[in-house]
């Protein structure tokens, strides 16, 4: 369950970034796509100059890579006053489109080779022993699991506990109020869709670094959208999406493991496939009624530029 949220946690940790700053991004999707290719490709180039410091390293080049990609949904959302939803169903497109030209390009064929230099899974001394939860939680898992539940606490952190956070949800929910205080309100949506672009590009060299191993079309497939919805059934807040994605992620993992399980393995495959979504949609019509998005989310400003 924790391995499979992981790509998720830091997906939707993006997703409140944005949509806290009054951004709306579908193009979650796109992002990890694009941080699932650029880490796969400096994987491959670099695995034999770095050593065992590559999938580090990878994961700085997505944040990066999913950031700079981000402002194509930031120049025409914020300062073209775009439509945002289709600005983000566009950056999805292009995401795509790009990375699989570029693998074309580069491997002569539709995917990349298999990554050598991976993560390692560990186990973490004293707290593994613990009886019952040791093993379950603190054994045979990636370090990248224990940053994404450390970065959800962060985000709950830098959001509602300190002068950026405050303004970050002041351009969200009453951005000419920020405005008419001193705040940039282009600035700070900038910056939310920026720190969305790198989270994403992180979730999606996680996946690809930790499940796949490597990059093709169909590597991040629906993954975005899933991220998305765990933003929303979290309420827009980072512990919230932090819990979403735990449970979108056991969803996931039944789909995985559950025909070895005593009560699942009598229940046809497929329908274990289809669980994940299945158990979104279901949580979203649940909940979506009761979840309290920005105020000014989707909304362009007219009047905060100084």
């Amino acid at each position: 369950m924790i391995f499979l949220a992981t790509p998720l946690i830091f997906t939707a940790l993006g997703g409140v970034f944005s949509e806290r700053s009054g951004v709306v991004n579908i193009g979650l999707e796109g992002l990890m796509v694009f941080g699932a290719f650029s880490a796969i490709v400096f994987d491959l180039t670099f695995a034999d100059t770095f050593g065992a410091l590559t999938p580090w390293l990878a994961l700085v080049v997505a944040i990066l890579a999913g950031a700079v990609f981000s402002l194509f949904h930031a120049v025409a959302s914020i300062t073209f006053k775009a439509d945002q939803t289709v600005s983000g169903v566009a950056l999805n497109f292009l995401a795509l489109g790009l990375a699989m030209f570029l693998v074309k390009m580069i491997y002569g064929k539709g995917e990349t080779d298999s990554i050598t230099a991976s993560f390692a899974k560990v186990d973490i001394p004293v707290l593994k022993d613990i009886p019952f939860f040791g093993p379950l939680l603190f054994s045979d898992a990636y370090y990248t699991s224990y940053i994404a539940i450390a970065a959800a606490v962060l985000a709950w952190y830098v959001i509602y506990k300190t002068p950026f956070g405050l303004r970050l949800r002041s351009v969200g929910e009453h951005p000419m109020a920020a405005d008419t205080m001193g705040i940039n309100v282009t600035k700070m949506r900038y910056m939310g869709v920026m720190i969305s672009g790198g989270f994403g590009g992180l979730g999606g060299a996680v996946f690809a670094m930790t499940v796949t191993n490597n990059f093709g079309h169909a590597t991040i497939s629906g993954q975005g959208f899933m991220a998305l919805a765990a933003m929303i059934f979290g309420k827009w807040h980072p512990i919230g999406a932090l819990g979403a994605a735990l449970f979108f992620g056991f969803a996931q993992s039944l789909s995985i493991v559950g025909s070895g399980l005593p009560f699942f393995k009598d229940i046809p495959n497929v329908y274990l496939l289809v669980a994940p979504y299945v158990l979104t949609i279901l949580a979203l019509t649940g909940f979506i009624g009761r979840a309290d998005a920005p105020k000014a989310s989707g909304q362009p400003y007219e009047k905060g530029k100084r």
